[in-house]
């Protein structure tokens, strides 16, 4: 006999397929599922049908879109009616499936049925069997995942990819649906993002910029070409939205350099979510497929990416972020930048500091020192040291290549002799540690020793020795791998030779060419104000190029240059005498200066501080006696 129902309410068809009822042949498609429950309804005189449709998802997810869809309008009491073909087309999580069942669709007043399981809500021994056939679905999608899980890990063992899509920046290879292909437009874009993060732009910061130029964003440009995951939910009203978290992935990816990275994430139950595995963790196939990123690059944008950088009140990052450190205390070199006023006037300040001595320095204990050194003379080092060896690596190749290698024989030696030092103790500490614990169980064997006391104390050597044997692995690896440094020098080459211009020091240059710089505390020994500075370049370290014997005209050169140092230094200390006098009084600024005449001795006054002489006649006699004397001299040095 047919049912009745009101006008306002709906019979709800719901249908469900997953990738693994493909494989159970046509008996579950869409299509069949759509015309078993049009035929049923009918059949029941059920009318105002609406369909609900998940067409390939799995069954033991409940966050498809057309079944929360569902359970909002049940919720909303518009379904009078809900049926499905079987109980595995609700869910195959019998726990959340019997919750629908059994709670939620009964405290809503649907009539539901499960027309090929003979499940009819209103039949009461109908749904007897209900519970069972739920844990039999449940154990199919059990089984189901450990096939899926085996054959992924086989697939991912034998370096073929995960991943159901590739990349942004690559695309599937038509014959071989397992290999990637450069895809050459978004291909150029990733190559951008490396060289705007090698020039030292954070991922937000390249992101604003790609935003601001109208670059599609990868889930748009994917989308726009039927590929991703995202194809069919992408927000195309937003094509341009780049974000910071976005180019950060894309920073981290091995992919780039032609690697197949499998297991980035798993999870241990097919009722677990998906997490993140440790890089540690993860399998890594390399050149596997064409690189967009070289090996030297990827790296460079590593390190560049690990420094923080921030913009000061100039609105500008500083580059050498993260290289300038102190050479005494190992701290980072603060970078003060600004402006302050002098004499009326305004005056630039670019310089780097000991972090250590500043954050001490109003400290009643005072830690490190002063290691002031301006940013303008340390571009200008680190540029001459940067041109200077790559001029002479370029045209000294082999002594070059030979110089890098002594240099690091010497290196290697004192670190492996250092190395061989700790290791060897390590094994000493193990092998005494073997010693103790069989003492203590001959010990707790004889009866001396309660149980308790021989757990605690086994359990702490035993930890002690599995410390020790970790810390072994690596360094014994270390010592293994001490070898001549040829390719380094030969990495060194090829980087200088990238560049042809060393007029000006880039961002780039100074992220590709320096390691690190250390910075010296000044030496005023002499008189002069002497400060050591090291700088470490990438893969050669500190190198010392051979210079050449100055020629005379260079010794005058700095000779002059020294004696204006001089002239300069005296200056400046008579300007802070005078400034000394005026504040105590002794001198009142537009008034003459009272001076001593160098000839006669008699005091006179001049509106010049520097005045040597009374007057001209003065003047005359003391350079006649300056030239006399030298000429004795001379003279009595030939005689």
């Amino acid at each position: 006999m047919a049912n009745r129902q009101t006008e306002e309410k709906i019979t709800a068809l719901y249908e469900r397929l997953s990738c693994d009822d493909d494989l159970t042949g046509d008996s579950n498609s869409i299509l069949n599922q759509k015309r078993y429950l049009e035929s049923y309804a009918a059949q029941r005189g059920y009318t105002n049908i609406v369909h609900y449709t998940d067409d390939g998802w799995s069954g033991g997810n409940f966050d498809r879109p057309a079944w929360k869809r569902l359970v909002a309008d049940i919720e909303a009491g518009k379904v009078a009616h809900l049926l499905y073909k079987d109980l595995s087309r609700i869910g195959r999580n019998y726990l959340q499936t019997g919750f629908y069942t059994e709670v939620m669709f009964r405290q809503n007043g649907v009539h539901f049925v499960a027309v090929a399981n003979n499940i009819d809500s209103e039949e009461q021994d109908s749904g007897e069997f209900a519970p069972f056939l739920n844990i039999m679905n449940e154990w199919y999608l059990r089984d189901q995942s450990k096939k899926i899980s085996a054959a992924y890990r086989v697939k991912g063992k034998a370096g073929k990819p995960n991943t159901n899509n590739a990349i942004y920046g690559y695309k599937k290879d038509p014959e071989d649906k397992d290999h990637w292909l450069v895809d050459e437009e978004a291909a150029a874009v990733v190559r951008r993002i490396f060289r705007l993060a090698v020039e030292g732009h954070g991922p937000h910061e390249i992101a604003k910029i790609l935003t601001q130029e109208k670059v599609e964003c990868p889930a748009y440009y994917l989308a726009r070409n039927g590929r991703g995951s995202r194809k069919n939910t992408v927000d195309t009203s937003r094509p341009y939205d780049w974000y910071g978290f976005t180019v950060s992935s894309m920073l981290t990816k091995p992919e780039y350099m032609g690697h197949t990275v499998n297991f980035r994430s798993s999870k241990k139950s097919y009722r677990d979510k998906r997490v993140k595995n440790d890089p540690s963790d993860w399998l890594i196939f390399e050149n596997t497929h064409e690189a967009i990123i070289d090996p030297e690059t990827w790296q460079l944008a590593q390190q560049v990416k690990r420094t923080v950088r921030r913009t000061d009140t100039t609105g500008v990052a500083n580059p050498l972020t993260g290289l300038v450190f102190c050479a005494d205390c190992g701290a980072k070199m603060y970078n003060h930048r600004g402006k302050r006023k002098k004499d009326g006037r305004e005056y630039g300040t670019d310089f780097y500091n000991c972090s250590t001595y500043t954050l001490t320095f109003e400290r009643e204990t005072q830690m490190c020192f002063s290691h002031t050194v301006s940013t303008k003379a340390l571009n200008a080092l680190i540029l001459e040291t940067i041109c200077t060896t790559a001029s002479y690596a370029i045209q000294n190749k082999e002594e070059f290549i030979q110089k890098v290698c002594s240099i690091s024989q010497v290196r290697q030696q004192e670190a492996a002799k250092e190395l061989k030092r700790k290791v060897a103790k390590e094994r000493k500490r193990s092998a005494e540690l073997d010693v103790l614990i069989k003492k203590l169980y001959e010990t707790y064997a004889m009866g001396k020793l309660e149980e308790k006391r021989f757990e605690l104390l086994c359990a702490e050597y035993e930890k002690e020795q599995a410390e020790l044997e970790q810390l072994l692995v690596p360094e014994q690896a270390q010592l293994d791998q001490f070898h001549e440094d040829t390719d380094r020098a030969s990495h060194f080459l090829a980087l200088a030779q990238k560049y042809t211009d060393f007029t000006e020091l880039t961002a780039p240059m100074l992220h590709e060419f320096v390691e690190k710089i250390l910075v010296h505390a000044p030496d005023r020994s002499t008189g002069e104000r002497v400060q050591e500075i090291e700088i470490y370049l990438n893969f050669i370290g500190k190198f010392e190029v051979p210079m050449p014997e100055p020629t005379e005209e260079e010794l005058a050169a700095e000779e002059k240059r020294r004696q204006k140092r001089i002239r300069d230094h005296e200056k400046y200390l008579r300007q802070k005498e005078r400034k000394q006098k005026i504040a105590e009084g002794l001198i009142v600024p537009g008034e003459p200066y009272q001076l001593v005449c160098q000839c006669c001795g008699e005091p006179f006054q001049s509106v010049r501080p520097n005045a040597k002489f009374c007057k001209p006649a003065c003047r005359e006699k003391f350079y006649r006696q300056e030239k006399r004397k030298a000429k004795e001299m001379e003279t009595s040095q030939t005689a």
